[in-house]
Order: structure tokens, then sequence, then C-alpha cells
């Protein structure tokens, strides 16, 4: 599910960063020129929404999101990094994967559940491993692409996806 607004560009191995801020920093800043987006908008919805509580979702796993009024579709980036980070989860395990997440503020209602969706695919330990061990991110896209319980593709839009492309029908509110 979360595999069709990704493309091997949005895809980050082994990053290094100095820690959660400079994580954020340099995600958000690259996130920004991916999508044409003014970068301090990005991380000040990035940092805000840190504010109100880590986005660490445990197992070394943050997807640190914004809701944005200047975009149409949602942009993502999934990064490996170098080193963990802490990043305050509730496990207080240091993070390593992150997915960042900008979604349009007009199509709030579709994003919880691709949230959730998301949430549920990173907290399965077979995709984390497969993940952290990964040699490209062709191979990235492919774990992803993989449903771990249904064992079945979920990238049916992937080639309709792209920057300034409407939104895929499983992210709009219609």
């Amino acid at each position: 599910m979360i595999s069709p607004i990704l493309e091997e560009e949005d895809i980050s191995l082994d990053l290094v960063t100095k820690g959660k801020q400079s994580a954020l920093s340099k995600i958000g800043i690259r996130i920004a020129r991916r999508g044409g987006l003014d970068e301090q908008v990005v991380l000040r919805g990035l940092f805000d929404r840190e504010r109100l509580g880590s986005t660490g979702i445990g197992h070394g796993v943050a997807i640190p999101h914004a809701l944005l009024d200047t975009i149409s579709s949602p942009l993502a980036l999934l990064t490996r990094l170098a080193q963990p980070v802490d990043f305050d989860g509730p496990d207080d395990d240091p993070v390593d994967l992150i997915y960042a997440v900008l979604w349009p503020r007009s199509a709030t209602s579709a994003f919880l559940p691709v949230l959730s969706r998301t949430c549920r695919l990173l907290r399965a330990p077979e995709v984390r491993e497969r993940i952290r061990q990964a040699a490209s991110a062709d191979e990235v896209l492919a774990i992803l692409d993989t449903d771990p319980i249904a064992g079945s593709s979920t990238n049916s839009h992937a080639s309709a996806v792209g920057r300034g492309s409407v939104m895929p029908k499983e992210y709009s509110d219609a």
C-alpha cells in the first residue's frame, strides 16, 4: 500500500545523520526538493508534528508526517539511516528506518487509513529486516510491493503515480 507513492528516487539507504533533528532536517529538505516545495514549509510541518509527540512506532521505525495545504498528491521518502538515532519512540529502541509522508490537507479522510496500513506493514518483522538488509532502492520497492500477510503484490497503481500526477483512487476521498 505504501509503494504506489514511492519511486526509486524516494528511497535513501544509509543516510548519515547526527540525531533525530538532523535526520528530520535532511529528510524534510530532500522530500521538499523532490516535490518542488518550499523547504521551510515542509520542515515546519514535520517538526510541528513531532513536537506533538514522537512519530516513532517502535522496533526502530518512525513515520514523521505532515498535512499540507500546498500539495494535491501525497509525497513520501523511505530512509534507512547509517546509524540508528534516538527518536523517543514507545519502546525506546533507536530508529534506523524512517518513512516520511507529506499528505494533502484536502484528502485528510484518506490519510489515517493509509497511515494505519503503513504502520502495520512496517511493524512486520520480516519487512523491517528485509529493508535493513536491502542492497538497493529497487530491492526496497520490491519488498514494499509485497503484502507480508497475503504474499501478494499491492502496487497496482505504481506506474500511474508520479510527481504532479493525480492521486491514486485508494488515496482519494472519493
